[in-house]
């Protein structure tokens, strides 16, 4: 009887362990996606205002060739 308690501790602590792993793992999947998209807007609004960027002095150089 000792030797079926033991075996049902053992099975519950293994569970358990991958409760605690998913409950740890899910906030900081969705906090590095969140972040990631907030980075990632933040530089297409950077990109979008400032002026002067390479892109544009290729186009310039372009079009004075021409």
């Amino acid at each position: 009887m000792k030797k079926l308690h033991f075996i049902v501790i053992i099975a519950s602590v293994f569970m358990l362990q991958a409760c605690v792993h998913k409950i740890v793992t899910v906030p900081a999947k969705i906090a590095y996606k969140t972040t990631k998209g907030v980075v990632k807007g933040t530089v297409a609004v950077g990109k979008a205002i400032i002026p002067g960027d390479s892109d544009d002095d290729e186009n310039d150089d372009k079009k004075s060739k021409k």
